[in-house]
């Protein structure tokens, strides 16, 4: 049992976001892995084609999305499905010395229309698969020339616009800038916590009840004068509930208590039961709610009937009557209070 509890909560406040700092650093850095490993810049700003620019030099130096102005094309006659849907059309194009095959989707090239004069469209450079060696193939037989003779011509990487998915594109990058975004912030937050503990939700919270830092001290204070019951990561003082578990901290004033009831978790893997794990749940006024998760049953008992003794109006366990006289006095659905609560604990 610890006998110092000397800015007791204030050091667990800053241990618990010295463990969490590290994670959105790691998701950072995954993130920035990704952004190089899948060359996500090329997506986002597509490399620029000129006329006579070697394809399968730019697929191999990774730079895989493009867009290219493109004259004078051909319809080949046939087309690329999917699932039983065309998912394009193939056309060839002069392209400097050679001839490039270009994929165009079918509103694009409205359905194969024979030529196309003049064409400005973003795009994927893509290795030729055995679908495409087919195509080649067949544009041998109708040209008369030797499989060696086109692929002599034509290059082994082909431009294909429907491998750009422009929607998928797009909701790839506002996830990722959007939760590079959130992971920047957490760890300035988390930061801030570490410097200045009043600014964990763990304080900020009590501003409902009061002043924020009068009541962190006060409660420090009756906390280092060694409090009236204590457990593992549960301590009740004169006037406080405090939790400082790995899983969050929490304070609230005895007083503003309204409910408390404990909830208990079977563990298992398949047909084995191998523990039970007990959460107690607490409502106080204000819209103020918590639940210190995974206590053995002893600590949560005693907890409960220590809370009950110190304040007489504290409803004790869960049942339907209770809830309702607890509902009538917040006038709002419990779920209201977990999700304000989970927003508090967030902000």
């Amino acid at each position: 049992m610890i006998e110092n509890y000397e800015h007791y909560i204030t050091k667990n406040i800053r241990a618990y976001y010295k463990r969490r700092i590290w994670m959105p650093l790691i998701y950072i850095v995954i993130l920035g892995i990704c952004w190089f490993a899948f060359s996500m810049s090329s997506i986002l700003k597509p490399i620029n084609l000129s006329a006579d620019a070697d394809l399968e030099y730019f697929y191999q130096k990774e730079s895989h999305y493009v867009n290219a102005t493109f004259h004078d094309l051909h319809f080949t006659g046939y087309i690329a499905t999917a699932g039983g849907d065309t998912q394009g059309y193939y056309y060839y194009v002069p392209w400097g010395d050679s001839v490039a095959i270009v994929l165009l989707s079918p509103k694009t090239c409205e359905q194969g229309i024979p030529n196309i004069e003049k064409l400005h469209v973003n795009g994927k450079l893509q290795e030729g698969a055995e679908s495409y060696q087919k195509l080649l193939n067949k544009l041998a037989e109708d040209l008369k020339w030797t499989e060696s003779g086109i692929e002599n011509e034509v290059p082994a990487v082909y431009f294909s616009e429907p491998a750009n998915q422009y929607r998928l594109t797009y909701i790839l990058f506002v996830f990722y800038f959007a939760t590079l975004l959130f992971a920047v912030l957490s760890q300035i937050m988390y930061l801030i916590h570490i410097i200045f503990p009043i600014t964990a939700p763990a304080c900020s919270n009590l501003v409902v009840f009061g002043n924020p830092r009068k009541l962190l001290e006060e409660a420090e204070e009756e906390l280092a004068t060694l409090p009236q019951l204590a457990t593992e990561d549960m301590f009740i003082t004169e006037h406080y509930f405090i939790m400082t578990s790995p899983v969050g901290n929490a304070i609230v004033p005895i007083s503003q208590i309204l409910w408390i009831y404990k909830h208990s978790t079977l563990h298992k893997f398949l047909w084995y039961h191998f523990s039970i794990s007990y959460t107690m749940h607490i409502y106080a006024n204000k819209h103020f709610y918590f639940h210190c998760p995974k206590n053995i049953k002893s600590d949560i008992d005693g907890i409960m009937d220590y809370l009950a003794e110190a304040n007489h109006e504290i409803v004790v366990g869960f049942s339907e009557k209770n809830r309702l006289a607890v509902q009538a006095k917040y006038e709002k659905p419990f779920h209201v209070e977990k999700i304000v609560a989970f927003l508090r604990k967030r902000i």
